[in-house]
């Protein structure tokens, strides 16, 4: 079965033939190195699910490799979501107390929640900023020194110039201004 690479490495996670290699260099010499003799024979990177899943019922075609593979790049989705929850807070828990920590979780889950929407309504489209990592973003556009001025019921947002990720955080602030109300 071809599927996403064995190794922890989450670079390239389709699966391809060498004559692909082409198209993606530096892709095919990473995994050059974690190939096993047949796969550098072959050109094809296998691997293996071992699954107690059988069809299920009302989901055409769910019986099929195909499905579940796709059922298991689904669930690294997950993970990688997972990892980032954890980056924005979820990874320590401050206090012995389930209260506080509850608390905690609940407000780290919301900051994840706001950044995975910020992303997908204000930087999907922004280099460097739509996959970006927490940290990376924390640095580039949430650690932005500015001010926020009110002055004849208008708002005026004044960043600092010499900002290279000012241009990307005030097209983020037109777009989401520029969003509908709730109603």
């Amino acid at each position: 079965m071809l599927a996403s690479p064995a190794s922890s490495d989450h670079s390239w996670e389709r699966s391809y033939h060498a004559s692909a290699a082409a198209d993606f260099p530096w892709s095919w010499a990473i995994h050059a190195r974690n190939c096993a003799c047949l796969e550098k024979k072959t050109g094809w990177k296998y691997s293996i699910i071992a699954t107690d899943i059988t069809k299920m019922w009302g989901i055409p075609g769910s019986h099929q490799i195909q499905w579940i593979d796709a059922l298991h790049r689904h669930h690294a989705v997950v993970e990688d979501r997972v990892r980032t929850n954890k980056a924005m807070g979820l990874h320590n828990l401050p206090a012995k107390s389930w209260t506080m920590n509850r608390s905690w979780m609940t407000a780290a889950n919301l900051a994840a929640d706001l950044d995975a929407w910020l992303r997908l309504l204000a930087l999907h489209d922004q280099d460097g900023l739509a996959d970006a990592e927490p940290q990376t973003m924390r640095m580039r556009i949430y650690h932005q020194t500015g001010r926020l001025a009110r002055h004849a019921r208008l708002r005026h947002l004044r960043l600092e110039a010499t900002w290279p990720w000012a241009k990307a955080f005030t097209l983020a602030w037109e777009r989401l201004a520029s969003l509908p109300h709730a109603t």
